[in-house]
């Protein structure tokens, strides 16, 4: 009875965020050149010409995506004249996640109707988290860390749907929200319907990302005793413990707890954990410029 009631309620939270989706999509708050360009990269057919047709369609995207590529944050050596120096150099992966990191800033600059939220502060930890995680990937796992950046980076994207979508009943979540009475996804789905996991598990899904950033996003609030540490799920888990206790929060006085074999893991390799916790503010502060607002 109680796994036929969970399955239930599982399945109302994700037809209910079908249903926000399809209203957060025809709001078209993302710029649809930025859109066509992450379902693009999904498509394994698109060559490097396709991208760069689609991107001369838009010349401010052009500007922004040059400007970024010659930052500091990715210290070339040479200055990047053209939008196909840039993806030559920096690579698929990499453009894929400053199209989508341009994309998400244009959202996260709007500001919120909720006096309790802030996208400001949910941006902050949404980059630090993004980071962190390509940070243990790379350096604990050996892994390419391209994906878990962008796990990291679009993990929270649902609360933004719902503020953009939903604005009166996020509100009231935001209000009524208090960590010491509610599991917050669940808070979320009594007011909402649904839960800013399942949102963003749908983004991603409709932007054709991997099958593993889906699961890390739609899994990143649920302690399960069977979390493989190298996962995207693992790695974005362990990067929100790590981010919440250098005080990059997403909502106030949220806590976050680590799953046995997290915590396991974490122990095991702790030398390595305190290093990228000591080298995580550099890290944001050489990325600033990557992550810096605009406010409109």
């Amino acid at each position: 009875m109680i796994h036929r009631l969970q399955k239930k309620i599982s399945a109302d939270r994700l037809n209910n965020a079908e249903a926000i989706l399809k209203k957060f999509i025809k709001m078209k708050t993302i710029p649809a050149v930025a859109t066509r360009l992450i379902t693009m990269l999904g498509n394994e057919n698109s060559t490097f010409q396709d991208f760069e047709e689609v991107i001369k369609i838009d010349p401010t995207l052009v500007l922004r995506v040059l400007r970024l590529v010659n930052s500091s944050y990715y210290a070339l050596r040479t200055k990047i004249t053209s939008v196909s120096e840039a993806i030559a150099f920096i690579g698929i992966d990499n453009l894929r996640n400053l199209i989508v990191v341009d994309a998400l800033k244009h959202l996260f600059s709007k500001i919120s109707q909720s006096t309790v939220f802030s996208r400001n502060q949910l941006w902050l930890h949404c980059a630090a988290v993004s980071i962190c995680c390509q940070m243990i990937a790379e350096r604990i796992f050996t892994q390419k860390g391209e994906d878990a950046f962008l796990c990291g980076i679009l993990h929270d994207i649902g609360f933004i749907v719902e503020d953009h979508v939903m604005p009166e009943m996020f509100q009231e979540f935001c209000r009524t929200y208090d960590p010491e009475k509610h599991v917050m996804i669940d808070q979320e789905a009594s007011i909402l319907g649904t839960d800013h996991q399942t949102l963003g598990y749908l983004l991603a899904k409709d932007w054709q990302l991997s099958s593993e950033i889906q699961q890390g996003i739609s899994r990143h609030h649920k302690s399960l005793d069977h979390f493989q540490p190298k996962t995207l799920s693992g790695i974005l888990q362990i990067s929100e413990y790590l981010v919440f206790r250098l005080n990059f929060f997403s909502f106030p006085e949220v806590t976050i707890a680590l799953s046995p074999p997290l915590r396991l893991h974490m122990k095991d390799n702790i030398r390595e954990y305190r290093a990228i916790a000591e080298d995580l503010p550099e890290e944001l502060q050489k990325a600033e410029e990557i992550y810096s607002l605009e406010k409109e």
